[in-house]
């Protein structure tokens, strides 16, 4: 990322139309030692939703999102457990 306001107002602006995607929720993370690393945690019900949310996510990271990140990078991961404490 490049600069943190610039990010998140594309992310707020939601180009990629993540509740019309299938994200039923998601988590912001920022690094207390570079504010201009962000981390984001998309939930989805399938994989297929998680799937095509990659495909969006080149696309933009392509073209109006590669002026306000560096080295975008996406995994599609299944939780294997999930724990309240």
């Amino acid at each position: 990322m490049i600069d943190f306001d610039a990010w998140k107002k594309l992310f707020d602006d939601d180009p990629v139309d993540r509740k019309g995607s299938g994200v039923q929720r998601y988590h912001v993370g920022r690094s207390v030692h570079d504010p201009n690393f962000v981390t984001i945690d998309l939930e989805f019900s399938t994989t297929e939703e998680a799937e095509g949310m990659l495909e969006k996510l080149h696309t933009l990271w392509a073209g109006p999102g590669k002026a306000a990140m560096r080295d975008p990078r996406a995994q599609i991961i299944e939780t294997v457990e999930h724990v309240t404490l």
